[in-house]
C-alpha cells in the first residue's frame, strides 16, 4: 500500500530539512542554454513510497506514486519549476526543460520504501552551457623580411566561452595540417601556394568555426615590402640616367660653343688679312677667295 498522506507530509519535510545523504558516485551531466536534461534514476524496488528531488540541497520536487490509475502526487517546491519539470510514471527519473545558466549545481533524489531501512540516494552533477557564437581572429605582431611573412592568429569566442577547446585546420600544402590551442604561428613564403587557415571552437555542447583567413591577404605586407624596395631600385637608376643625359647634353652644347667661338676666331684672321690699312694695296678677289676657302 502506499502510504499514507501524513507520512507523506513528514518525509516531504524532512527533505526540506534536512536533505539527502551523500552515497554513491555521482553522475555526471551536461545540458544546453535553452534545452533539456534528463536525471536517469535506476532502482530495482516494487514498492516505493515517495521520490524526493533536491537542487543543491534543497527539495525541488516531491513525489508520491500511486497503485490506481490516478495521477501521481506532486509537489514542485518552487511555482515557476511546474512547467519545467517532467517524469516517466514508475521510472520517476526526472526531465528539466528550458535549462539556464542557474541551473548548474548539484542534484540528487532519495528513493523512500517501507521495505528499506535507509533510502536509495543517487547524486547528479549538471553543467549548462550556451551555444558558442562563431569564433573571431586577431592578428599578432607581423614580421615580414626577404618574402617571408611571420605572425601569430589568435582565436577566442565571445558568447559561450566556458570549457572551450580550439583547434586549427591549415589547408593549402601538400597535406593539410592540424593544430591544437587557440594561438596558431605561422610562416608562409611569398613564393608558396596560397594558404587558408579556420579555427575551430568546442564545448560541450556545441561546435563553431570560424571564416577562413587566406595567407596571401593576411600577408600583403611581404608583396608590399618586394614592390617598395623594386620601385626604390627604379627610381635610383632612373635619377642616374636622367643625370647621366643631363651631363651628356651640357657637354654637347660646351662643345658646339667652343666649335663656334673657334669659327669665329677663323673669320676675325682673314678679315683682318683682307681689310687695307692704309699706304697698303688690298688683295686681289680671287686671292681673297682662295683664303676663305683655306680657312673654311
Amino acid at each position: 500500500m502506499p502510504a499514507s498522506p501524513a507520512s507523506f507530509i513528514l518525509i516531504f519535510l524532512l527533505g526540506q530539512l534536512t536533505g539527502p545523504a551523500a552515497s554513491g558516485a555521482q553522475k555526471e551531466l551536461v545540458g544546453a542554454v535553452g534545452g533539456s536534461v534528463t536525471f536517469p534514476l535506476t532502482h530495482s524496488q516494487d514498492r516505493i513510497d515517495s521520490v524526493i528531488w533536491f537542487f543543491e540541497g534543497v527539495t525541488l520536487v516531491t513525489i508520491q506514486p500511486t497503485t490506481t490509475d490516478k495521477p501521481d502526487t506532486v509537489i514542485v517546491t518552487k511555482g515557476h519549476n511546474k512547467e519545467r519539470v517532467a517524469f516517466s510514471h514508475g521510472n520517476y527519473s526526472l526531465k528539466l526543460s528550458k535549462l539556464s545558466k542557474n541551473d548548474s549545481g548539484a542534484y540528487s533524489v532519495q528513493i523512500h520504501s517501507s521495505s528499506l531501512q535507509e533510502p536509495i540516494t543517487q547524486e547528479y552533477g549538471l553543467r549548462v552551457y550556451e551555444h558558442l557564437s562563431k569564433p573571431q581572429i586577431t592578428l599578432g605582431l607581423q614580421n615580414n623580411k626577404n618574402g617571408t611573412c611571420v605572425t601569430n592568429l589568435t582565436c577566442f569566442v565571445e558568447r559561450g566561452g566556458e570549457d572551450v577547446t580550439y583547434s586549427w585546420k591549415s589547408l593549402g600544402k601538400t597535406s593539410n595540417e592540424s593544430h591544437n590551442g587557440s594561438t596558431l604561428p605561422i610562416t608562409w613564403m611569398l613564393e608558396e601556394k596560397d594558404m587558408t587557415f579556420i579555427c575551430m571552437a568546442r564545448n560541450p555542447v556545441s561546435s563553431n568555426s570560424s571564416n577562413p583567413i587566406f595567407a596571401r591577404k593576411l600577408c600583403e605586407g611581404v608583396a608590399g615590402d618586394l614592390d617598395f624596395t623594386t620601385c626604390l631600385w627604379i627610381s635610383l637608376l632612373l635619377v642616374v640616367l636622367v643625370l647621366v643625359l643631363i651631363i651628356l647634353m651640357i657637354w654637347r652644347q660646351r662643345g658646339k660653343d667652343n666649335y663656334s667661338r673657334g669659327k669665329f676666331n677663323k673669320f676675325s684672321l682673314f678679315h683682318s688679312a683682307n681689310t687695307p690699312k692704309d699706304g697698303e694695296t688690298s688683295l686681289t678677289a680671287h686671292v681673297a677667295r682662295q683664303i676663305n676657302a683655306f680657312y673654311l
